[in-house]
């Protein structure tokens, strides 16, 4: 997941472990993201149904572009949700599950 986000977001890597990666902005110590491995993970529903699985977490990531990034982010592996609750934002899932959203600067 972690390889995902840091192929989609253009940063790198600072931290690796069996279990934890952190990813950090170029050049930058912060901001970062880490990411824990989870053996029995469970994706969550989406959209959200009561008595379903829960997001633990949903990224939200601005983009210049929305399609040129939206089909970079199906080129990295991520998929396209079927539900689309706003014009100017995209939902998608990344390969483990996680649901995510590339959305335009005023959306």
């Amino acid at each position: 997941m972690a390889d995902f986000y840091r192929a989609l977001l253009g940063w790198e890597e600072a931290d690796r472990s069996p279990e934890w990666v952190r990813l950090k902005a170029p050049e930058r110590e912060r901001p970062s993201l880490s990411f824990q491995l989870e053996s029995d993970h469970t994706p969550p529903s989406w959209p959200q149904r009561p008595g379903t699985q829960q997001m633990q977490a949903h990224l939200d990531i601005q983009v210049d572009d929305l399609d040129r990034e939206s089909g970079r982010a199906l080129a990295l592996g991520a998929t396209l949700q079927e539900h689309q609750p706003q014009e100017d934002v995209r939902v998608f899932r990344d390969p483990h599950g996680h649901p995510f959203c590339l959305f335009l600067p005023g959306a």
